[in-house]
């Protein structure tokens, strides 16, 4: 026992400590050294500043000096971290930190003195360009998240940078190959920190996770370790590098192997797609530690057990082996953070994280007091009364039942967030699995499709037929074959929930088809039933949705959002949240597109399940179609500059250019899968801007309409400039001043009345709109205005096929959309010099309103005018929802609005 000499030089405050550790009574009994250093350093920071001065400051010689000297730095930690622990002094994020820093001091330092001592015997081990060498120590688990417990043992992985041999060392010493000097450096490592002397250990060392376990070599070349990640890793694997850390960057080790080593690691573990897959693979490791616990009698094992510690891990973990090769933000190492971060992602819900993340401290706390009874590795309750009583009373509860009901309710509650992730689909066989397989007679099935709602049921059961005989089908890799079995009779029942189940079943097996070589979407679909509903519901409304999604697959993700139906959309926090994510991937032109498309194509997919759902109007629907559209603008010209503004006298400068929208996008009238028309400006005085900024343009083409793996952003139409396809691509705002004083056609008046700034130099933008309204507010005769109105209106009809008595197409024929909007820009053109409020870009309906006002026309016209634009585009939108391009309509059914326009049109024309 501790002498009393011992047990008065400690504060009082820290008894706590001796009563609850037998180790620390120990310890101190038999060193009273460390009783003086803990009366000097224990209240200090426990940091690898002084961990290092100590070993330093001991200057071992030899192997035996070194392994005493880096076990009496234990020693002092782990008395320190008892005392401050047990005392409340130290948090748990302050333990776990400790803990790392003295496993990477240590290591490094053990390193070092190896590494010298076989470097003097062989000299140096060179790569192929001549240059030293050093062993990555890889740290994983744990002690890579810097998150080490107290009596943990340390998980390695060696790695060399690359195959070569050593120097000779300078007496003439024969030569070795790099693999033997680092395999000689690594079994010294291991005896130096875990072979138990008089002074007991460091740490035990644990190499079984490297390549090929213990069969595999102890050291492996960077090139060794690619190729093994690509023809053998395993999915385990992957979950067992998420944490992986290179413990002695720099460490005399030059940072580009460490970077090296990252990115192939990094390949391995994260995807570049959505891998769902990864559930069921965490889903089968679990399983195989749940049968492990049942075997050994583990259940009160508070990291292996149900509730425990490793399912904590296995929730973050998941969302990172799942979205962290998309996300990079996900790809960090520590536990809490990466639940924190899955809040802000919105992927998991703040209440849900707030439990797991008190059950995750309370675990660790707990885990601590059990070992610093005997510095014993241990995650098992005590099972005699005296331990019990002493961890109950170190945690502050007042005897064991009630340490033992707060943590039960903690595991309770973290078992339920697992199930609720990882719970296994049903696997039961589905009512319509017959129907599915076949197994149904054919009458049966047919009698069986008409009840639940489908109308050519016999058309159907061939589609269904031909499906899981298709050679496609028949191809797939077994798990894809027995994924889409399990969705099949899913999507049956699901499509005849919809109200359009015969179209809905036609586009979900059109779509399944399509995704049938994805595993990830397969499984996400499998995990997540209720996202196959959710899909029939979507495809069900809209061919053009259905089309949408089967080219976007990707966005599967989204109809698990949360934020799927949030019709508020903050557009400068978007902006900001997209050009975050494309500052990760600066320089990688590849990703940088492809991210600009994901993005753009996930919003427009929120927006298009909200229309879907009768959330959107359609000017509200084409007002966030415009923002975006803008910002995608604005965001792939600031890209594009990047690339080309070294070429610049002032490449420190934004370019001196203005985009000018003119059409759809200049009305805000945006639709889905509109083109673009865009006009281009500048007043830059630098004698090769012209030029420059053509580049710069057909660059800004070439990133919108380009089809990339992720799909294209935009078509896009520049015919609208000056001159048209025969003019400059980008001409300087004075020339365009010009232009449209001198040169312009009354229709590229017209065009200008829907015209506006949409990206670039804010300043060039307010010259443009100053020039705009100069234009429009021309006093012109009104006879010749008619005349060129009319006659341009004319030759689209003209071009326009044969109007029919019985259908309207109400975009192109007379009383339809076209005429209301060349009455408007007739309006304009013709009265906006006399009221200026006519110039405003404020779309045909309010200038209609406008023009009623100041007494251009009836509002008896007007009102009604109004009403059929609105309800026309409303028709036109809906049409296009479900795959119609060309709008028409029954005729008899719209006269009253075709006499509307028509009137108004005979009181402006006639």
């Amino acid at each position: 026992m501790m002498t009393p000499a011992a047990s008065d030089s400690l504060p009082p405050e820290w008894h706590p400590a001796l009563a609850h550790s037998r180790y620390l009574r120990q310890l101190l009994d038999a060193r009273p050294d460390v009783v003086v250093w803990l009366n000097d350093f224990a209240n200090h920071a426990l940091n690898g500043e002084l961990m290092r001065g100590f070993l330093d400051a001991e200057a071992p010689s030899d192997e035996g000096s070194l392994k005493s000297v880096l076990r009496r730095l234990r020693q002092r930690i782990m008395a320190a971290l008892v005392v401050r622990d047990i005392g409340g002094k130290a948090p748990l994020a302050d333990v776990v930190e400790t803990m790392t820093q003295l496993a990477d001091v240590t290591t490094n330092f053990a390193l070092d003195f190896v590494h010298r001592q076989l470097a003097a015997q062989f000299g140096e081990p060179l790569d192929s360009q001549g240059n030293p060498q050093r062993l990555l120590i890889v740290g994983m688990g744990k002690l890579g998240g810097r998150e080490l417990n107290v009596s943990s043992d340390v998980d390695y992985i060696f790695v060399y940078p690359e195959e070569g041999e050593t120097a000779g060392s300078s007496d003439g010493g024969r030569r070795i190959e790099a693999y033997e000097f680092f395999q000689r450096v690594g079994k010294r490592l291991i005896a130096t920190l875990g072979e138990i002397t008089g002074d007991g250990q460091v740490f035990r060392v644990d190499m079984r996770l490297r390549p090929n376990g213990d069969s595999g070599p102890l050291v492996c070349s960077l090139d060794s370790l690619e190729n093994y990640f690509i023809t053998q890793g395993r999915e385990w694997e992957r979950y067992a590098w998420i944490k992986a850390r290179v413990m002695n960057v720099g460490n005399n080790l030059q940072p580009e192997w460490s970077t090296a080593l990252e990115k192939v690691a990094r390949a391995f573990v994260f995807r570049k797609y959505l891998d769902f897959g990864a559930i069921n693979a965490m889903r089968d490791l679990h399983a195989q530690i749940r049968r492990e616990v049942v075997r050994k009698d583990m259940a009160n094992h508070i990291k292996l057990g149900p509730g425990g510690i490793r399912e904590i891990e296995f929730i973050a973990q998941v969302f990172q082996l799942i979205r962290g090769g998309r996300d990079p933000a996900l790809q960090i190492r520590p536990t809490l953070k990466v639940l924190m971060l899955l809040v802000e992602r919105r992927l998991l819900p703040p209440d849900g994280v707030d439990e797991l993340v008190a059950a995750y401290v309370f675990l660790r706390c707990l885990e601590h007091r059990l070992q610093y009874l005997n510095d014993a590795q241990t995650h098992m309750l005590p099972a005699s009364d005296e331990e019990r009583h002493l961890i109950a009373a170190s945690l502050g509860f007042s005897d064991w039942p009630a340490l033992l009901g707060v943590l039960d309710a903690h595991r309770e509650r973290v078992t339920r967030h697992f199930g609720e992730i990882f719970s296994n689909p049903d696997e039961s066989s589905h009512a319509l699995a017959g129907l599915w397989f076949e197994q149904t007679d054919g009458d049966d099935a047919l009698e069986i499709l008409s009840e639940l709602g489908f109308r050519q049921s016999q058309a159907l059961l061939e589609q269904l037929r031909s499906f899981r005989r298709s050679a496609k089908y028949l191809q797939l890799p077994t798990q894809n074959r027995e994924r889409l079995d399990a969705l099949g009779p899913r999507l049956i029942e699901a499509a005849a929930g919809t109200d359009s189940p015969d179209a809905t079943l036609q586009r979900g097996l059109d779509f399944l088809e399509t995704i049938s070589r994805r595993g990830a979407y397969l499984a996400l679909l499998q995990q997540y039933p209720q996202t196959l509903s959710k899909v029939a519901e979507i495809i069900g409304s809209s061919s053009w949705a259905a089309d949408y999604l089967t080219r976007h697959p990707i966005l599967l993700d989204e109809v698990l959002d949360t934020r799927l139906y949030e019709i508020a959309t903050d557009w400068a926090a978007f902006s900001t949240e997209l050009n975050q994510r494309l500052a990760e991937y600066v320089g990688d032109t590849e990703r940088e597109m492809d991210i600009l498309r994901e993005v753009h194509h996930a919003q427009v997919f929120r927006l298009l399940a909200q229309d879907i759902a009768g959330l959107q109007t359609v000017e509200r629907l084409a007002d966030h179609l415009t923002e975006l559209a803008d910002i995608v603008v604005r965001t792939t010209l600031e890209l594009c500059w990047g690339k080309l503004k070294h070429r610049h006298p002032h490449p420190e400068r934004p370019p001196k250019l203005a985009i000018i929208a003119y059409g759809k996008l200049g009305g805000k009238e945006l639709g889905y899968g509109s083109d673009l028309d865009l006009v281009f400006l500048h007043n830059d005085p630098e004698p090769d801007a012209g030029e420059l900024y053509s580049r710069l343009i057909q660059r800004f083409s070439t990133w919108m309409t380009s089809r990339t793996s992720a799909g294209i952003l935009f078509d896009t139409d520049f015919r609208l400039r000056p001159n048209g396809d025969a003019g400059m691509l980008v001409c300087t705002i004075d020339a365009f001043r010009d232009y449209q004083l001198k040169n312009a056609w009354a229709w590229e008046h017209q065009a200008l009345t829907r015209a506006r700034f949409c990206a670039g130099d804010a300043e060039l933008g307010a010259q443009f709109e100053a020039i705009r309204i100069e234009i429009l507010r021309q006093p012109r005769d009104l006879a010749k205005l008619m005349e060129d109105v009319l006659a341009m209106r004319k030759r689209m009809l003209d071009n326009h096929a044969t109007t029919s008595d019985e259908y309207f197409d109400i975009k192109q024929d007379p009383g339809g959309l076209i005429d209301v909007e060349f009455i408007v820009q007739y309006l304009v053109l013709g009265h906006a010099h006399a009221h200026e409020r006519l110039c405003g870009n404020l779309g045909n309906i309010a200038l209609l309103g406008i023009a009623a006002e100041l007494g251009l026309i009836p509002p008896s016209l007007a009102d009604p005018v109004r009403d059929t634009y609105r309800e026309f585009r409303r028709i036109q939108h809906a049409l296009r929802l479900n795959g119609i391009s060309g709008a028409r309509v029954e005729r008899a059914e719209h006269e009253h609005r075709i006499e509307a326009v028509s009137a108004l049109w005979t009181f402006v024309f006639d």
